[in-house]
């Protein structure tokens, strides 16, 4: 009897933990991801956005506890170059074989894993970012605005880890290793 008991606990247990996590899933017509790209020997380079398709959170009890989200790696674009012709060429630079390769692998993911809270609003994030066919561990800080409901995180990525190893000739030319990344998720 005390077996079918402690049985029963457990199983109630896990049921309610089942019960208590939700998927919230992101409105991406609110949420923004802004990229950046630099040259490694003088101040400059190049930023722009690019679109999530869709994603969530899972929110266990109170918390986010895990998400993914799709990004199209079709859908980015340059805000800093004014000039059309200059602005295509880039994106289909970044678009082709030397970085993103986007007709062979047209979508990116970040699936979080674990999240490690420091308060209610400030946590780390770690997730794996898959590009290019590649999935490596990542993790970032990130904050959450519970009124906005939003949770906002910059952080910088090694474009070589992912195969992204394009290498200028030119050494006023040649690009820095990190992406830099802000993102805004919002519900």
């Amino acid at each position: 009897m005390r077996k079918l008991l402690v049985l029963i606990t457990i199983m109630a247990l896990t049921l309610s933990n089942v019960i208590a996590q939700e998927q919230l899933k992101i409105n991406t017509s609110k949420s923004t991801v802004k990229w950046s790209g630099e040259y490694s020997f003088y101040f400059g380079g190049h930023n722009g956005t690019i679109s999530i398709t869709e994603g969530y959170f899972i929110k266990t009890n109170t918390v986010i506890t895990g998400g993914k989200f799709n990004i199209d790696m079709n859908s980015i674009i340059c805000l800093d170059i004014e000039d059309d012709e200059a602005n295509e060429g880039l994106i289909n630079h970044l678009k082709n074989d030397d970085f993103f390769e986007v007709e062979k692998y047209p979508e990116a993911t970040i699936e979080i894993t674990a999240v490690e809270y420091h308060n209610n609003t400030s946590m780390k994030i770690y997730a794996n970012l898959n590009i290019k066919g590649i999935t490596l561990p990542e993790s970032f800080q990130a904050e959450v605005d519970y009124s906005k409901q939003q949770l906002t995180a910059k952080f910088k990525i090694d474009r070589q880890r992912w195969g992204i190893d394009y290498k200028s000739k030119f050494r006023d030319g040649a690009i820095a290793d990190g992406i830099g990344f802000e993102v805004i998720l919002s519900l």
